[in-house]
């Protein structure tokens, strides 16, 4: 029976759904024949598939805004406790006036990816006969792809993991093969349905929102904190839409579902990479993950004294 994980987008929240992983395969000796990621899912799933979670953890709570953007259009401020974004002015004209056509540059990324995603990972992913696919938005055809290791070369791989990550037009835009690409998540940010349509009869999805929407957002003050609650208000719609139509297809294919989603608001800007907040939404994931299983064994229990 072929096994799935699927990690959705979520940025700098990665780290929870690192700390899930975690537990589901150290802790409940979870294996998977296939791993599917979208934006910030599809940088993690190489490291899953070779079980190399402690390194995961290392790389997760060690970024900084520095690791990700060679230009950073972003300037946080810490107000009252409290993180504040706004837009570094300076920094989005500079990419203008040398004809770029984002905002920020993402090129640390790159290097990032490179470094932490090697050839002999590569090279071992597809001699373990692993699966590991990523979901990147063509934005020339309008069309959502999904790029498997095992159809792609090592430097192509690469450009598709970086492309998957890139939240334009804030980080860097892919132009690869006379088309260009931007982050998964854009188009399907929790690719339960492509699982399925690989092969997939149980699934594990770790989806970096709440369940239930337990924000109300603050006005925008400015063009590009409303274009931050515009992404945010799409892309909340895209996750549920995909939840949806995977609990149905799993549903019509007799595929068990375990959706693990955040219990709470982790933050309201996913592009802010804190390594200390970092650090302990991974432990936060690895909890959170052993409380949902301990109280799914309660329930069985329970359910098993009530049938004797």
């Amino acid at each position: 029976m072929k096994k799935a994980l699927v990690i959705s987008g979520g940025g700098s929240k990665g780290a929870f759904a690192g700390g899930v992983a975690e537990f589901l395969m150290k802790e409940k000796n979870q294996t998977y024949d296939l791993f599917l990621g979208a934006s910030t899912g599809s940088l993690m799933v190489s490291h899953l598939a070779l079980g190399k979670i402690l390194e995961l953890k290392k790389l997760y709570t060690s970024v900084n805004q520095n690791s990700i953007f060679s230009n950073n259009p972003f300037r946080i401020k810490t107000v009252h406790g409290e993180k504040v974004i706004s837009i570094r002015h300076l920094n989005t004209f500079w990419n203008f006036l040398n004809g770029r056509k984002t905002f920020g540059e993402s090129k640390n990324l790159r290097r990032l990816i490179r470094r932490n995603i090697t050839e002999a990972m590569y090279t071992a992913i597809r001699e373990q006969h692993k699966d590991v696919v990523i979901t990147v938005s063509n934005i020339t055809t309008n069309t959502i792809e999904y790029k498997s290791i095992l159809d792609c070369s090592y430097d192509d791989f690469c450009d598709w993991i970086w492309g998957s990550c890139n939240y334009i037009p804030f980080m860097s835009l892919l132009e690869k093969n006379h088309c260009q690409y931007a982050d998964g998540g854009f188009g399907c940010l929790v690719p339960i349905r492509q699982a399925i349509l690989r092969g997939a009869k149980e699934i594990d999805a770790i989806i970096l929102e709440t369940e239930i929407p337990k924000l109300n957002r603050l006005p925008a003050k400015n063009p590009f904190s409303l274009m931050l609650n515009v992404f945010d208000f799409m892309l909340e719609h895209v996750e549920k839409h995909n939840v949806t139509i995977g609990k149905l297809s799993a549903k019509h294919n007799d595929v068990k579902l375990n959706l693990y989603y955040t219990p709470t608001v982790l933050t309201t800007n996913s592009l802010v990479f804190d390594k200390k907040l970092m650090t302990k939404w991974w432990q936060y994931g690895y909890e959170h993950a052993k409380f949902k299983n301990d109280s799914f064994r309660s329930t069985e229990f329970r359910a098993e004294l009530i049938d004797k």
